[in-house]
């Protein structure tokens, strides 16, 4: 029972922890106001590093409770739906490259960034009804690929860090 009490404590810090860092993300958005729909990916440091430390059904449940916060909080049902089509997708993805061991944190990550952009402009194409938002992807790409390198530098380094102390982890 002590356990999971703890393993309870964990995740929710993680949420919170998640969910703090999508706060920041938004504050830091005025930045590039000419892009829309970039954004750096930061609540995606803990789903790493959960994904890593963890494993990926408590990285799916902090994921997922992150992308429902964050839209009751900050955004709204349209919001939701693209958010959890990239989420899917990302963690889907994620999940498969991190067990078949082919690359470093940074490279999940990476893989990750850019296949949330893919889920959510596939959603927009869908719920738009329009095959010209396909277009888009080159420069989410690009963003996507940027925002997971520091976002799995990030993790990375965090994964790292608490190897030293893994019985708080």
């Amino acid at each position: 029972m002590k356990n999971k009490a703890k393993n309870v404590a964990f995740l929710g810090l993680c949420t919170a922890l998640a969910l703090i860092l999508a706060y920041v993300e938004l504050l830091l958005q005025p930045l590039f106001p000419t892009i829309p729909g970039i954004k750096m990916g930061l609540p995606n440091i803990i789903i790493i590093f959960l994904l890593y430390k963890r494993g990926a059904v408590p990285a799916i449940w902090v994921s997922f409770l992150r992308m429902v916060l964050v839209s009751i909080l900050f955004g709204n049902v349209m919001a939701f739906s693209y958010s959890l089509a990239g989420g899917f997708l990302s963690m889907l993805v994620m999940i498969v490259l991190k067990r078949l061991n082919l690359m470093s944190e940074v490279g999940v990550s990476v893989a990750g960034g850019v296949c949330h952009n893919i889920g959510q402009i596939l959603m927009a194409m869908l719920l738009l009804e329009t095959v010209e938002l396909g277009y888009y992807m080159v420069i989410l790409t690009v963003t996507g690929t940027i925002a997971g390198v520091l976002v799995g530098l990030c993790g990375s380094m965090l994964i790292k860090h608490t190897k030293k102390s893994s019985k708080y982890c």
